[in-house]
This record gives structure tokens, sequence and C-alpha cells, in this order.
């Protein structure tokens, strides 16, 4: 039976996890999809802040004592004109995908937040029909300009 823990706090996590576990975990499992582990630190400190407009949630799920899942929940801080919260990261055991333990996951991560939540997906991710089943919808194209690209 998966057991899903949410964290609120570093010290809180640490009792069941360290951050560098926590981000070894997504780098690993995050695939192609994922970004550098230094990136998804940084993400697991913000979901941690106490500074005015950050902070967020860190799940982890466990199943027969072993780490099974993460789902990272930031706030975005742009209540009113952006969803209030962005689902950054979501990763699951790559040995255990496709029986819906992504799926409980995201929606205890979407029950615990306060607001609505936004999330970014590759259009060639296989994880984009679940969020879409869950319900979220295509509502912009998602362009970025990179001034270190010029």
């Amino acid at each position: 039976m998966l057991t899903i823990k949410a964290f609120f706090s570093k010290n809180e996590m640490n009792e069941f996890i360290s951050t560098d576990e926590l981000v070894d975990f997504l780098h690993t499992h995050l695939d192609n999809f994922g970004d550098p582990k230094s990136a998804i630190k940084n993400c697991v400190e913000y979901a941690f802040s106490k500074s005015e407009g950050m902070g967020g949630s860190v799940l982890v799920g466990y199943y027969e004592g072993k780490i099974v899942g993460a789902v990272i929940m930031n706030k975005t801080g742009m209540e009113g004109y952006i969803p209030q919260n962005i689902l950054v990261y979501v990763a699951v055991d790559a040995s255990l995908r496709g029986k819906g333990l992504g799926r409980k996951m995201i929606e205890k991560a979407l029950e615990i937040s306060d607001g609505d939540v936004k999330l970014h997906v590759e259009h060639d991710n296989p994880a984009k029909r679940l969020y879409e089943r869950i319900g979220f919808t295509n509502k912009y194209a998602e362009m970025r300009f990179s001034k270190e690209a010029k």
C-alpha cells in the first residue's frame, strides 16, 4: 500500500529523507524530463522557504518502506493573475509506473494546496495524458526567451 507523507519544512522532511536523497531520487526518476541536481535542490529549498510569496510542499511516496515517488509544489506568489501554485516535479520509480502511484500523489498534492495549480509539461511527456485525466487543461503554449542563447 502506498503511504504519502507531506512535508512543509526541511526539519520535518529530514526525519524521513535527506534533501540529497530526495534530489537524487528525483534526478534519477525524472529521466530525460528532469533538471540538473542543483535546480532540483533549489526547488526543494524554495518549497521550504518562509519568505513572503514563497513556500510550498514536498510529498514523498513510500511503498513497502521504499521511496517510490516524489512531488514538489511551489507557491508562485502571484495570486490573482497566475495560479497560486506550480507543480514543479513529479517522479515515480521507473519500475512502478503505470500502477496509479503518480496519480495518487498528484491528487494528494492538489488536496493539500491552497488555490489553483499550474504545471509545465513537455508535449512528448507520457505523463501529459495523466495530467489531463486529473483535470489539468492546456490553456496556453509556453514560450521562453533566453538572453544566454542570443
